[in-house]
């Protein structure tokens, strides 16, 4: 995938908590050279509050930071300019809404990983909000995308470099 193939990509990478999205986004976006943005930075107070203590939320919590999501997308989509963001979309009606927002132009990375290393990654994380604890709730409530368009499925288990490597190979390939 050439640097000029990706002027107007947008990309979510999703996943439950602790599957890498932030390093993965981070390091996709430093490699196509578009914009960055951490999903959870979008976060209204009320639902970081919620989350730090241990309270899931629920689809009214997320719309509203879905809709802030998907207008970033639309910006630099409008403004022909890429854009990776890191957001868990563990719903397909999320899914769907951030494809609506992009007006159908935007694919997924999938950040796939079994629940041992998941809660192993979360337990070793420093300053995050998310608690371990909301792991069982997040994969409760995912609907694993497969079948769905424009979306790339990439394991967890290899390195930062390997995850990215999979991932714009997975993207040049449904593009």
């Amino acid at each position: 995938m050439s640097d000029t193939a990706s002027i107007s990509l947008a990309i979510i990478v999703m996943g439950v908590s602790g599957s890498g999205k932030s390093s993965i986004g981070e390091r996709m976006a430093s490699r196509l050279h578009i914009r960055y943005v951490e999903g959870d930075a979008l976060h209204p107070a009320a639902n970081v509050e919620k989350m730090s203590k241990g309270i899931p939320l629920t689809d009214e919590d997320r719309w509203p930071w879905l809709d802030l999501i998907g207008q970033q997308i639309a910006a630099s989509l409008a403004a022909d300019a890429g854009i990776v963001v890191t957001c868990s979309a563990l719903k397909r009606v999320y899914r769907e809404r951030l494809r609506a927002a992009a007006g159908g132009h935007l694919y997924f990375v999938y950040l796939d990983g079994s629940k041992e290393l998941l809660t192993k990654r979360m337990g070793e994380r420093k300053g995050h909000f998310m608690p371990a604890s909301l792991l069982e709730s997040q994969l409760r409530t995912l609907e694993v995308p497969t079948g769905e368009p424009g979306v790339v499925t990439v394991g967890i288990d290899d390195t930062i470099d390997g995850i990215v490597e999979a991932a714009l190979k997975g993207l040049a390939a449904i593009r």
